[in-house]
């Protein structure tokens, strides 16, 4: 009888500790990805780290949903969890297939724009970072979550601008570089640019912590 009634208390995950975790996977990933961008770096060298980051990250999105079945009493609400963790997620996932498309289509020199948007990356990995933390106590830090997210967007901003300009510049030379080396590019944009989309989306669902808990 006494067992069943434990079973009934209220139970605690470490959600902050695994959000702060998740967000440490996102600055590896994207710090390997800007050195795969390196002209002299072996592309399959940080394709396996960023990799490894990726499949450290799914470890603790596991952790995650599964602690949210578990616990009693969550910081937030369910959804909001599982909605931020997600977005983290979908945030390595494409620093993964961005990165796998420069492998396998063996872009040993990335377009300047192409190394634009990577810094953009790594910026936007870095903030995401900063802000998690802060997630402890919300009420407190609502300014400064709102601060960092606004500039989680203006760099998705920052990146669509780059990316419209390189490929444009792309398209402008694809009579030296052939129509092959036009639709590699236009890939590799596109596989960067949902990197920084997945980052407003980090940014989106802080906001709605934010409005909701504050």
């Amino acid at each position: 009888m006494f067992a069943w009634f434990q079973r009934l208390l209220p139970q605690k995950g470490d959600f902050f500790g695994m959000f702060e975790s998740h967000s440490a996977t996102l600055v590896g990933a994207a710090d390997a990805l800007t050195q795969l961008a390196d002209d002299s770096t072996p592309t399959h060298v940080f394709l396996a780290s960023i990799q490894k980051y990726e499949h450290d990250a799914d470890d603790i999105i596991r952790e995650v949903l599964i602690a949210v079945r578990k616990t009693f009493l969550t910081p937030f609400d369910r959804g909001s969890i599982t909605g931020l963790i997600g977005a983290m997620d979908d945030s390595i996932d494409e620093m993964l297939s961005a990165a796998r498309a420069i492998d396998l289509y063996e872009l040993h020199a990335l377009r300047p724009e192409m190394k634009e948007i990577i810094a953009l990356i790594q910026e936007a990995a870095n903030v995401t970072a900063e802000a998690i933390p802060l997630l402890r106590n919300v009420s407190r830090n609502g300014a400064k979550l709102h601060e960092l997210t606004e500039r989680l967007v203006r760099l998705e901003g920052d990146a669509d601008d780059v990316h419209a300009a390189g490929l444009k510049r792309a398209f402008q030379e694809v009579e030296q570089i052939g129509s092959l080396q036009f639709a590699v590019a236009r890939e590799v944009f596109k596989h960067l640019e949902r990197v920084t989309d997945a980052f407003e989306d980090v940014a989106n669902h802080i906001d709605g912590i934010v409005v909701d808990h504050a």
